[in-house]
């Protein structure tokens, strides 16, 4: 799910835990039920402040993504589940957006993008 987290971003370490969360919710890779790592074995792994995670957890809990269960443990919720594709759409979105503006900042025409898009996905990428 979240092997660590950068201090040097000016992304705040609670925030990348929670996006790391939202990412592995997007891909499938946590599914409504799934258990989160517990905040003491999630500090201990990404050698940080136990308060930092539990922040990340409230953060998620908060946006309905995840449940927190007194003495259980945090559970992606069902919402969480459902919304995954919809998110995925967004982010893949993002990301074409994010490719035509680069591809405009090197003078590319559409034609010359769609035609890279298809070789690379010609090669199976």
């Amino acid at each position: 799910m979240l092997e660590q987290v950068d201090p040097r971003l000016p992304t705040p370490l609670y925030a990348q835990i929670a996006e790391g969360v939202r990412v592995a919710i997007a891909r499938g890779e946590l599914g409504a039920g799934d258990g989160l790592p517990s905040v003491r074995q999630l500090a201990a792994q990404l050698r940080i402040n136990p308060a930092t995670v539990s922040q990340a957890y409230r953060d998620l809990e908060h946006d309905g993504l995840v449940e927190l269960r007194q003495g259980a443990g945090t559970f992606v919720t069902a919402v969480a589940h459902e919304r995954k594709a919809s998110e995925r759409q967004a982010r893949l979105r993002h990301a074409v957006r994010d490719l035509l503006a680069g591809a405009a900042r090197l003078g590319a025409s559409t034609a010359e993008v769609r035609a890279a898009m298809d070789a690379e996905l010609g090669r199976g990428t």
